[in-house]
């Protein structure tokens, strides 16, 4: 997907992602005040495809999956990080957002027009004809992506289970 890149610093936890203080609302609550922390602007000019990339341990603090629903919801085509929160990682990759290791961000701005190719490890920096390599996704979770997260891809496999059983 294209889109523009938001860029962030370091440690943005997921009470930055999912304020605790709206946990009572619905997801569209929750993501109408993702990043109002940080960036107050954020969850009002993001659009379908943008792109965000952080620096180092991006998603930390609890384990709450609506800090990834969030940024789903808003359709982010994926977070580029130096490094995640491990539990962040994986809510995002089961919820079906790519979630990508960045090994360096230089030369990577706020504003900027990319590509995120997650399937590829690739961002590519479309005005500066840059690209920027990421680590690849581990085989064994590119499924959960292709079939839009954890539940999709479940339910996909069990009917074709039941499929190749004879099973209805």
């Amino acid at each position: 997907m294209s889109g523009r890149i938001f860029l962030l610093g370091d440690n943005i936890d997921t009470d930055q992602l999912a304020p605790g203080r709206y946990m009572g609302g619905g997801i569209a609550e929750i993501a109408a005040h993702c990043l109002e922390a940080v960036r107050p602007d954020f969850a009002a000019k993001v659009r379908p495809g943008d792109i965000l990339v952080a620096g180092r341990n991006f998603g930390a603090g609890s384990s709450r999956e609506q800090a990834a629903e969030a940024l789903r919801h808003l359709g982010l085509a994926g977070v580029v990080a130096l490094s995640f929160a491990g539990i962040f990682y994986r809510n995002a990759l089961n919820l079906g957002l790519p979630a990508l290791v960045a090994p360096d961000l230089g030369g990577i701005e706020d504003g900027d027009e990319a590509l995120l190719d997650p399937m590829a490890g690739r961002l590519t920096l479309a005005a500066k004809q840059a690209e920027v390599a990421l680590e690849p996704l581990p085989e064994n979770l590119r499924p959960l992506l292709i079939d839009g997260g954890l539940i999709p891809h479940l339910k996909k496999r069990l009917s074709a289970g039941a499929a190749k059983a004879g099973r209805p």
